[in-house]
């Protein structure tokens, strides 16, 4: 290729904008998957999170939420103010840290999540079968991209 301002010959040889194809479907059959349960796929990661922290025995901070889930503090914030007004989890204030609330559950939120969970996670099995014996070498490239990339 002559003069080309791309250094792929093909869109489809570039990681990037294959990486945002795949995304931008997986996240468009995702919202379907979650819209039985009236929450969009930021409200889900939070609470699917906060349930995990709390099972594993977490006391579960907005920081430490924000931090486990990759997604902004003032996005976390915004995001749980929302789903308190939904009912789904309670803030509280932190025994030792007067900045901190602890979030919690609430029967509701509960009652939300682990269906939700297992909408999620039976959409992701389907999704990603194309790749089959290759899923787990898939996740653990992923994960090797977020602790290289971390900040």
């Amino acid at each position: 290729m002559e003069n080309s301002d791309f250094i792929y010959e093909k869109p489809d040889y570039s990681t990037g904008f294959m990486l945002w194809k795949v995304t931008n479907l997986w996240q468009r059959e995702i919202k379907k998957a979650l819209s039985p349960y009236d929450l969009t796929h930021s409200q889900f990661v939070l609470l699917a999170s906060t349930h995990w922290l709390q099972s594993n025995n977490n006391e579960v901070t907005q920081i430490l939420l924000a931090n486990f889930a990759k997604i902004d503090p003032m996005t976390t914030s915004t995001v749980l103010k929302t789903l308190q007004s939904k009912g789904l989890i309670n803030r509280a204030n932190h025994k030792k840290d007067t900045r901190a609330k602890v979030l919690m559950l609430t029967k509701a939120g509960l009652e939300v999540v682990k269906p939700a969970i297992q909408a999620v996670e039976e959409f992701d099995k389907r999704f990603f079968s194309a790749i089959n014996s290759a899923y787990p070498a898939f996740n653990a490239h992923l994960n090797i991209l977020l602790k290289y990339n971390e900040e």
